[in-house]
């Protein structure tokens, strides 16, 4: 719409008043506002770039909120026995230098005991966790409880599911809890002969074969 600024005053007034409407002065100098309109109508754009943006923004996190809340209602969560041991495990890791882990697991990680839908649907072998990424939810299953020899083998399974947390794959996870299992305290001179360090072993190899490449042989494990 088309407007004038009276030369009087000052005012803006619409095209269609005979008058200012402050003062009633009858003049009318230049097209002064219809710069500023026409500026409005310029930024009009960006506004509206803006508004769908923060909406496309707001149907992502109802959405990734919807799955995280499917994932915890599918599932159930851990009993206070088994949460007591998952804390001990975390104390490990923390006290052999993995605070930035230990520091993940306990603050932004959901632990659960069963398999939510997901899960479920997806399937997966034996295997003592599970997490899906990036909900931070970590699924311990029993033999994480009853199959590991002490916490120091379940701090090194909590170590391999951080990988996982932060969005790495089986390869990355098994090379690097492979490559820092010394400093963790988990050796072969004390656990090679347990369920999980033969399970560990075999899927490291598998996922990471060029640690194994070492000794007379040119199978012999590179970090012992």
């Amino acid at each position: 719409m088309k407007s004038y600024k009276c030369s009087q005053c000052g005012l803006v007034n619409y095209s269609a008043d005979p008058t200012c409407r402050r003062c009633g002065f009858g003049g009318a100098t230049g097209t002064a506002t219809e710069v500023v309109v026409e500026s409005a109508a310029q930024t009009a754009p960006s506004h509206r770039i803006i508004k769908g943006a923060v909406q496309v923004f707001a149907v992502v996190v109802s959405l990734l909120l919807i799955a995280y809340f499917s994932l915890t209602l599918t599932s159930d969560p851990l009993t206070s026995d088994q949460r007591q041991i998952v804390h001990r495990a975390i104390d490990v890791l923390e006290q052999q230098g993995f605070s930035g882990d230990a520091f993940l697991l306990r603050r932004l990680v959901n632990f659960r005991a069963t398999d939510n839908w997901w899960n479920r649907w997806v399937g997966h072998g034996q295997a003592y966790a599970a997490t899906n990424f990036p909900f931070e939810v970590v699924t311990l299953y029993p033999d994480f409880f009853n199959r590991a020899a002490d916490d120091v083998e379940r701090a090194m399974i909590l170590l391999h599911e951080t990988y996982h947390l932060r969005g790495y794959g089986e390869q990355q996870a098994h090379r690097q809890v492979w490559l820092q299992k010394h400093k963790l305290g988990w050796t072969q001179e004390r656990y090679g002969k347990t369920r999980v360090w033969k399970n560990v072993r075999e899927f490291t190899a598998k996922f990471a074969p060029e640690l194994f490449r070492c000794g007379p042989d040119g199978q012999s494990d590179c970090m012992e």
